[in-house]
């Protein structure tokens, strides 16, 4: 009869065992996923999105300063026709597509943010990229009286979330996976 009750109870304890073994495969299944989803669809373009902005924009000032080395925009002389020329095409075609982008990620795929709300500096974005959108309307209009968003752009704030978010996930998947993280 003892051997009976054993028996019973290992194979009991076995099957607790395994069942709570699976369950633990399975969250760690899902939470790859997860990470994976926020890395391809989220982080990983806003990360690429947010550098490519800053290194077009940076050759963009490089190119564009004024023999004193400072933006046309951050001077006491307001710039030149030529050079608000230029700064429209380059928002035109390169800024705004960029912005609209991130914009457009942040709407799609806010359910993959690793947050629990909406970031401040990601509601900022949404705002700067409408802002530029009614300046670009204007100007396709002959309105040339203003050059710039309302709202101003979280650059650097962008770029740090952007970086971080994508570092972290990085290092999650690899532990997920049962890599070592050298990083």
């Amino acid at each position: 009869m003892i051997a009976v009750v054993v028996t019973i109870g290992l194979a009991f304890v076995g099957y607790i065992a395994t069942y709570v073994n699976g369950l633990r495969l399975a969250q760690r299944q899902e939470r790859l996923a997860r990470v994976n989803r926020q890395l391809s669809n989220f982080y990983g373009p806003l990360f690429a999105l947010t550098e490519a902005n800053s290194r077009t924009f940076a050759a963009f000032a490089a190119r564009n300063v004024r023999p004193d080395g400072r933006s046309p925009f951050v001077h006491e002389t307001p710039p030149a026709e030529e050079e608000l020329a230029e700064w429209r095409l380059w928002v035109t075609t390169v800024f705004l597509p960029n912005i609209q982008a991130m914009r457009d990620l942040v709407i799609r795929h806010a359910d993959l943010l690793s947050e629990p709300e909406m970031p401040p500096l990601l509601l900022q974005l949404c705002a700067h990229v409408s802002g530029y959108e009614i300046t670009v309307a204007r100007w396709a209009q002959g309105s040339y009286d203003q050059h710039q968003s309302e709202v101003s752009f979280p650059s650097e704030e962008i770029g740090v979330y952007a970086r971080e978010g994508f570092a972290r996930l990085k290092r999650e998947q690899a532990r997920l996976l049962g890599r070592r993280d050298d990083g």
